[in-house]
């Protein structure tokens, strides 16, 4: 992606933990990503368990309930149902910003 390039965000495959946490520390520091970030082993039991594959959204109760499982994507991929779903587990009441369609320029 060109603004991972910019931002020289570009990794190759991890092949031991320790790159696996290197590049988490990045996303949290470096990219001021601000939810919580697991990191799964090497052996990918948390990718295995959930398939999250192609794209799919858990999210998860203490100790490990799901509460959440979004569909597959890309036509089943829904951040604010995901964000619905952890409001309502932690009782709370959530905005979801509608997106403001792109205006053409004058000209």
């Amino acid at each position: 992606m060109e603004s991972n390039r910019k931002d020289k965000v570009v990794f190759t495959q991890p092949k031991v933990f320790a790159e696996r946490m290197e590049a988490a520390k990045i996303l949290v520091e470096r990219l001021h990503y601000k939810a919580p970030v697991a990191i799964d082993s090497m052996d990918n039991l948390a990718d295995t368990a959930f398939s999250a594959w192609p794209e799919r959204l858990y999210v998860l109760a203490a100790g490990g309930r799901v509460i959440y499982k979004g569909g597959m994507g890309p036509f089943e991929f829904e951040p604010e149902e995901a964000e619905k779903a952890l409001a309502a587990h932690l009782g709370q009441s959530v905005a979801i910003a509608t997106p403001t369609p792109p205006v053409a320029p004058p000209g």
